[in-house]
């Protein structure tokens, strides 16, 4: 975690409301490379963070403010937005069965060998989900955006004629565009 840290003194102005937005700036980029090690995070940035997430107003307050953010912090908060749809609808039986029949065809999908297990069931998206977060956790940013948008083809693929997931289809169509580009804009 040595190259994981969160300034205490821009985070203390940030809560206390103070900080100016080039310090912001600076604390949305330090903010975006600890996320993904939330869960193995020391108790002292574990307790800024969370700091952090009450000034803002939450888990969702906390994407929304690092989409606010060009660069990594977008390209982070846009990442988590899919991981967030991934873990929603990993267990909605018909997302499984159309990817299941998908499979069936394409049991790789373009972009995913290595990345699915051969069997597909409620835990094949949340896992792509945390591959995702490792991959932005080990700082591959180009190979996180790969496997997300190929992710999002393959669900694109496994929905497609099915009416009853409509929904999940615009979603999936405005995941793609945001990490697009914010992958473009991060450089």
């Amino acid at each position: 975690m040595g190259d994981f840290e969160l300034d205490r003194d821009l985070v203390d102005a940030f809560a206390d409301g103070r900080l100016d937005p080039a310090g912001e700036a600076v604390l949305a980029n330090q903010v975006a490379r600890v996320l993904p090690a939330h869960w193995v995070a020391p108790n002292p940035i574990a307790a800024e963070l969370s700091r952090i997430i009450e000034r803002v107003g939450g888990d969702a307050a906390l994407f929304e403010w690092l989409a606010r953010h060009p660069g990594y912090p977008r390209l982070v908060a846009r990442h988590y937005g899919l991981i967030g749809l991934l873990d929603r609808i990993s267990d909605q039986l018909a997302v499984i069965d159309a990817l299941r029949e998908l499979r069936r065809r394409v049991p790789y999908p373009p972009g995913l060998a290595g990345y699915l297990v051969p069997d597909t069931n409620e835990t094949t998206l949340s896992s792509l989900g945390e591959t995702i977060e490792a991959l932005l956790l080990d700082d591959r940013r180009d190979e996180a955006v790969r496997v997300a948008v190929a992710t999002i083809a393959m669900l694109q693929s496994a929905v497609w004629g099915h009416e009853h997931l409509h929904e999940l289809r615009r979603q999936l169509d405005e995941r793609r565009g945001e990490i697009a580009a914010a992958a473009n804009e991060a450089g």
